[in-house]
């Protein structure tokens, strides 16, 4: 039975991981639903997140009607899954939502392991998630096999990309219940141009520093430009589970001159230490960094990778073939020796982010999308 139209509806957002672009999504997501009058609520997990999560939690908290909850929510399959999955399952019978929004794979599949309801709705939106995996490995035939499982206990998905869509339907198959694509949105004053900071270097790069992430690929484009004679130097802003290992590669690669660490760093903040800014991914469906670096205007080359062209589009010529160092290298030099044309692909590419790529017009998306499906449980087809 759909919420009657006059009634807030009771959102409850579960993620795993509290970081990155993911959680990003959330906290807006949450926001502007607040702001319409819904009822909302974000279970994360206590372990990881570290003390950025916990400020940000602590912000939107008074806004939360249903509040913050944190449980310990192991990243791999676990021994402790039952019992967090009770303990889940006790928080929605005390809250009521009747919006119950997965967000990655493991809080996906908490909330649509519970049973089926007339009066709510299970939504999951992957984030890239197990789709990462390639399905021929054993952790991907894993993932594929429990996210088909879960497909049928799905009454909507969202994708926040044409590229995550297909790749779900294509790795996992094609779900009979609703599915919508809804971009990720950025807030209107992150379109306010960026001051280069003092001693900004040419390039720069920020994110996490995960494997997946490519920085590692971005330091071996860096040293293979030094070997052809263009020395050019980085910043990298972020933190994460690679930090010793890049570190340990830059000092292997003589770089420690020309490329420098500054810990995590608000977007904003980072984009202003380069003169032009990396993407090097090996994976991603839509990140948020390429949408907040367009709507300020950034000069950027990125991977052709995930939804990342979906962006870009048609402005293509700043893309580079993923995993390829000597791609990047090639694109870093092209859009370094020729500003101007990277500031009016830059500029192009802020007004395309203006247009399509807006906090309000994701909150409306998925809100659309709530409403489609609870139009559907009313209406199961015969």
């Amino acid at each position: 039975m759909s919420p009657p139209p006059d009634q807030p509806l009771r959102i409850l957002h579960a993620v795993r991981a509290p970081v990155g672009g993911i959680f990003r999504h959330i906290i807006d997501l949450a926001n502007g639903q607040a702001d319409r009058g819904h009822h909302v609520g974000i279970l994360a997990d206590s372990l990881t997140g570290g003390e950025r999560a916990e400020k940000a939690l602590a912000t939107i908290a008074p806004r939360l009607k249903l509040g913050v909850h944190r449980l310990a929510i192991r990243r791999e399959p676990s021994s402790t899954d039952t019992l967090v999955w009770v303990q889940f399952m006790r928080l929605i019978h005390r809250l009521s939502p009747n919006v119950l929004h997965g967000h990655g794979a493991k809080a996906g599949a908490f909330i649509r392991l519970r049973p089926r309801s007339k009066s709510s709705i299970r939504v999951y939106t992957p984030h890239g998630g197990s789709l990462h995996y390639p399905p021929e490995t054993f952790k991907g035939a894993f993932y594929s096999r429990l996210e088909r499982a879960l497909m049928e206990s799905t009454d909507l998905f969202l994708f926040e990309s044409a590229f995550a869509r297909d790749t779900y339907q294509r790795i996992i198959g094609k779900p009979k219940s609703v599915v919508r694509c809804v971009f990720n949105g950025v807030t209107a004053d992150e379109f306010d141009p960026i001051r280069k900071a003092e001693g900004a270097t040419d390039l720069a790069y920020v994110g996490e520093f995960r494997r997946i992430k490519g920085a590692d690929l971005l330091i071996d484009a860096v040293a293979r430009l030094h070997a052809g004679g263009q020395p050019f130097t980085l910043t990298l802003g972020g933190d994460g589970e690679e930090m010793a290992a890049l570190k340990a590669q830059v000092e292997k690669l003589g770089l420690r001159d020309a490329v420098r660490f500054i810990g995590h760093v608000k977007a904003r903040d980072g984009f202003a230490r380069g003169r032009l800014l990396v993407v090097p991914s090996r994976g991603d469906s839509m990140p948020y960094v390429v949408i907040e670096a367009g709507a300020a205007g950034i000069p950027m080359v990125a991977a052709h990778v995930g939804g990342i062209p979906e962006i870009f589009a048609p402005h293509t010529e700043a893309l580079f073939a993923p995993s390829s160092v000597d791609a990047m290298a090639d694109a870093i030099k092209a859009a370094l020796g020729d500003p101007e044309a990277a500031h009016a692909r830059a500029k192009a590419l802020r007004e395309r982010i203006f247009l399509h790529f807006s906090q309000k017009a994701m909150v409306e998306g998925v809100l659309a999308g709530y409403r489609d499906a609870f139009a559907a449980l009313s209406n199961p087809r015969q």
